[in-house]
Protein backbone atom coordinates (compact mmCIF):
# COMPACT_ATOMS: atom_id res chain seq x y z
CA UNK A 1 0.00 0.00 0.00
CA UNK A 2 2.91 2.18 -0.17
CA UNK A 3 1.53 4.26 -3.50
CA UNK A 4 -1.88 5.04 -1.17
CA UNK A 5 -1.11 7.76 1.20
CA UNK A 6 -2.68 7.69 5.15
CA UNK A 7 -5.25 10.54 3.89
CA UNK A 8 -5.44 9.23 0.34
CA UNK A 9 -6.55 5.81 1.83
CA UNK A 10 -9.25 7.70 4.71
CA UNK A 11 -10.55 9.44 1.50
CA UNK A 12 -11.10 6.26 -0.16
CA UNK A 13 -13.10 4.67 2.94
CA UNK A 14 -14.96 7.74 3.16
CA UNK A 15 -16.24 7.40 -0.66
CA UNK A 16 -17.45 4.51 -0.05
CA UNK A 17 -20.69 5.26 1.87
CA UNK A 18 -23.86 6.81 -0.34
CA UNK A 19 -23.83 9.28 2.75
CA UNK A 20 -19.89 10.64 3.51
CA UNK A 21 -20.46 13.76 5.07
CA UNK A 22 -18.82 13.76 8.42
CA UNK A 23 -21.00 15.29 11.30
CA UNK A 24 -20.06 18.87 12.33
CA UNK A 25 -18.81 19.14 16.02
CA UNK A 26 -22.23 20.32 17.79
CA UNK A 27 -19.52 22.87 19.88
CA UNK A 28 -22.59 23.90 22.57
CA UNK A 29 -21.15 23.03 26.23
CA UNK A 30 -25.06 21.46 26.78
CA UNK A 31 -24.64 19.13 24.41
CA UNK A 32 -21.50 17.90 25.71
CA UNK A 33 -22.77 15.97 28.51
CA UNK A 34 -25.41 13.93 26.40
CA UNK A 35 -22.58 13.47 24.49
CA UNK A 36 -20.37 11.69 27.36
CA UNK A 37 -23.86 9.44 28.69
CA UNK A 38 -23.98 7.96 25.46
CA UNK A 39 -19.59 7.42 25.24
CA UNK A 40 -20.02 5.70 28.53
CA UNK A 41 -23.02 3.64 27.69
CA UNK A 42 -20.63 2.18 24.31
CA UNK A 43 -18.23 1.06 26.13
CA UNK A 44 -18.31 -3.03 25.83
CA UNK A 45 -21.47 -2.88 23.93
CA UNK A 46 -22.30 -3.10 20.84
CA UNK A 47 -23.24 -0.47 19.04
CA UNK A 48 -26.84 -1.00 17.84
CA UNK A 49 -27.54 -1.49 21.80
CA UNK A 50 -25.61 1.68 22.56
CA UNK A 51 -27.64 3.67 20.59
CA UNK A 52 -31.25 1.68 21.50
CA UNK A 53 -30.10 2.56 25.86
CA UNK A 54 -28.88 5.98 24.80
CA UNK A 55 -31.94 7.04 23.35
CA UNK A 56 -33.87 5.42 26.51
CA UNK A 57 -31.37 7.15 29.14
CA UNK A 58 -31.59 10.85 27.67
CA UNK A 59 -34.98 11.11 27.03
CA UNK A 60 -35.95 10.52 31.02
CA UNK A 61 -32.18 11.80 32.33
CA UNK A 62 -31.21 14.68 29.81
CA UNK A 63 -28.97 16.69 31.89
CA UNK A 64 -26.76 16.70 34.60
CA UNK A 65 -29.61 17.99 37.41
CA UNK A 66 -31.64 15.11 35.99
CA UNK A 67 -29.20 12.72 36.58
CA UNK A 68 -28.26 12.98 39.82
CA UNK A 69 -32.20 13.28 40.98
CA UNK A 70 -32.54 9.91 39.18
CA UNK A 71 -33.01 7.16 41.38
CA UNK A 72 -29.88 4.61 41.08
CA UNK A 73 -32.68 1.29 40.65
CA UNK A 74 -34.40 3.34 37.70
CA UNK A 75 -31.24 4.09 36.07
CA UNK A 76 -29.66 0.40 36.53
CA UNK A 77 -32.76 -0.64 34.38
CA UNK A 78 -32.32 1.72 31.95
CA UNK A 79 -28.54 0.89 31.36
CA UNK A 80 -29.30 -3.18 31.83
CA UNK A 81 -29.92 -4.18 28.17
CA UNK A 82 -25.87 -1.99 28.37
CA UNK A 83 -24.22 -4.30 29.89
CA UNK A 84 -21.90 -3.35 33.10
CA UNK A 85 -24.71 -1.84 33.84
CA UNK A 86 -24.50 -1.26 38.06
CA UNK A 87 -20.88 0.12 36.88
CA UNK A 88 -21.64 2.47 34.40
CA UNK A 89 -24.69 3.97 37.34
CA UNK A 90 -22.33 4.04 39.24
CA UNK A 91 -19.96 6.42 37.19
CA UNK A 92 -22.40 8.08 35.44
CA UNK A 93 -23.96 9.34 38.82
CA UNK A 94 -20.06 10.01 40.52
CA UNK A 95 -19.68 12.40 36.99
CA UNK A 96 -23.23 14.20 37.75
CA UNK A 97 -22.06 15.12 41.06
CA UNK A 98 -19.15 16.32 40.43
CA UNK A 99 -19.32 18.32 37.19
CA UNK A 100 -22.29 19.96 39.83
CA UNK A 101 -19.81 20.85 42.70
CA UNK A 102 -16.69 21.28 40.61
CA UNK A 103 -17.28 22.57 37.47
CA UNK A 104 -20.61 24.59 37.47
CA UNK A 105 -22.51 21.58 35.87
CA UNK A 106 -20.65 21.77 32.56
CA UNK A 107 -18.31 19.20 30.86
CA UNK A 108 -14.82 20.58 30.64
CA UNK A 109 -13.13 21.01 27.35
CA UNK A 110 -10.03 19.65 27.96
CA UNK A 111 -8.13 16.10 28.37
CA UNK A 112 -6.71 16.39 31.59
CA UNK A 113 -10.00 17.62 32.78
CA UNK A 114 -11.88 15.09 31.34
CA UNK A 115 -9.45 12.11 32.20
CA UNK A 116 -9.97 13.20 35.80
CA UNK A 117 -14.09 11.94 36.23
CA UNK A 118 -14.43 8.59 37.12
CA UNK A 119 -13.74 6.14 34.31
CA UNK A 120 -13.49 8.34 31.02
CA UNK A 121 -10.43 7.28 29.09
CA UNK A 122 -8.54 8.84 26.16
CA UNK A 123 -11.30 7.03 23.73
CA UNK A 124 -14.04 8.88 25.28
CA UNK A 125 -12.35 12.30 25.83
CA UNK A 126 -11.46 12.32 22.53
CA UNK A 127 -15.28 11.63 21.25
CA UNK A 128 -16.42 14.79 23.44
CA UNK A 129 -13.09 17.14 22.53
CA UNK A 130 -13.75 16.16 18.90
CA UNK A 131 -17.39 16.17 18.14
CA UNK A 132 -18.67 18.40 20.72
CA UNK A 133 -16.26 21.28 21.18
CA UNK A 134 -14.08 20.85 17.70
CA UNK A 135 -10.65 19.77 18.89
CA UNK A 136 -8.96 18.27 16.81
CA UNK A 137 -8.83 14.38 18.76
CA UNK A 138 -8.59 11.36 17.79
CA UNK A 139 -10.82 8.81 19.08
CA UNK A 140 -9.85 5.15 18.87
CA UNK A 141 -12.35 2.39 19.70
CA UNK A 142 -12.22 -1.09 18.47
CA UNK A 143 -12.91 -0.48 14.78
CA UNK A 144 -9.92 2.35 14.46
CA UNK A 145 -7.66 0.17 16.02
CA UNK A 146 -8.34 -2.55 14.15
CA UNK A 147 -8.58 -0.97 10.57
CA UNK A 148 -5.67 1.11 11.31
CA UNK A 149 -3.25 -2.25 11.94
CA UNK A 150 -5.15 -4.51 9.46
CA UNK A 151 -4.36 -2.09 7.07
CA UNK A 152 -1.01 -1.13 8.09
CA UNK A 153 -0.85 1.95 8.82
CA UNK A 154 0.23 1.19 12.20
CA UNK A 155 1.34 -1.31 14.32
CA UNK A 156 0.74 -1.26 17.82
CA UNK A 157 -1.28 -3.16 20.45
CA UNK A 158 -3.18 -0.47 22.18
CA UNK A 159 -5.64 2.08 21.72
CA UNK A 160 -3.48 4.49 23.27
CA UNK A 161 -0.38 3.54 20.66
CA UNK A 162 -2.51 3.54 17.97
CA UNK A 163 -4.11 7.44 18.80
CA UNK A 164 -0.58 8.34 19.08
CA UNK A 165 0.85 6.72 16.34
CA UNK A 166 -2.10 7.85 13.82
CA UNK A 167 -1.74 11.45 15.12
CA UNK A 168 1.52 11.70 12.92
CA UNK A 169 0.38 10.05 10.12
CA UNK A 170 -2.42 12.65 9.35
CA UNK A 171 -2.70 16.39 9.44
CA UNK A 172 -4.68 17.54 12.59
CA UNK A 173 -7.77 18.85 10.16
CA UNK A 174 -8.20 15.37 9.23
CA UNK A 175 -7.79 13.54 12.85
CA UNK A 176 -11.71 14.07 14.41
CA UNK A 177 -13.20 12.52 11.19
CA UNK A 178 -11.35 9.13 11.43
CA UNK A 179 -13.16 7.86 13.68
CA UNK A 180 -16.46 8.59 12.07
CA UNK A 181 -15.33 7.14 9.00
CA UNK A 182 -13.47 4.01 10.24
CA UNK A 183 -16.26 3.16 12.55
CA UNK A 184 -18.91 2.74 9.43
CA UNK A 185 -16.04 1.09 7.40
CA UNK A 186 -15.74 -1.65 10.23
CA UNK A 187 -19.65 -1.98 10.45
CA UNK A 188 -20.74 -2.07 6.58
CA UNK A 189 -16.73 -3.91 5.27
CA UNK A 190 -13.90 -4.62 7.83
CA UNK A 191 -15.62 -6.24 10.28
CA UNK A 192 -13.89 -8.07 13.24
CA UNK A 193 -15.01 -11.26 12.05
CA UNK A 194 -15.82 -12.30 8.15
CA UNK A 195 -14.85 -9.16 6.82
CA UNK A 196 -16.60 -7.96 3.44
CA UNK A 197 -13.22 -8.16 1.47
CA UNK A 198 -14.50 -9.11 -2.09
CA UNK A 199 -16.66 -5.48 -1.23
CA UNK A 200 -13.92 -3.05 -0.17
CA UNK A 201 -12.12 -0.91 -2.12
CA UNK A 202 -9.16 -1.20 -0.52
CA UNK A 203 -8.79 -5.02 -1.21
CA UNK A 204 -5.89 -5.42 -3.72
CA UNK A 205 -3.79 -2.98 -1.66
CA UNK A 206 -4.46 -4.59 1.74
CA UNK A 207 -1.57 -6.07 3.21
CA UNK A 208 -3.99 -8.51 5.69
CA UNK A 209 -6.07 -9.40 2.10
CA UNK A 210 -2.07 -10.02 0.40
CA UNK A 211 -0.97 -11.99 3.43
CA UNK A 212 -4.19 -14.10 3.28
CA UNK A 213 -4.43 -14.78 -0.08
CA UNK A 214 -0.44 -15.79 -0.11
Amino acid sequence: MSEFTPSKILNIMKNTFNSSEIPAPLVESRRAFPVLVSTIISLRTRDAVTRKVSRQVLKKVPDIDTMIAIKKEELEQLLRPAGFYKQKTEQLKRIALILQRDNKSKVPDDMESLLSLPGVGRKTANFVLGMVFGKPSICVDVHVNRISNRLALVNTRTPEETEFALQKLFPKAEWTGINYIMVRFGQEICRPVKPLCDKCPLNGQCPSRIQEKG
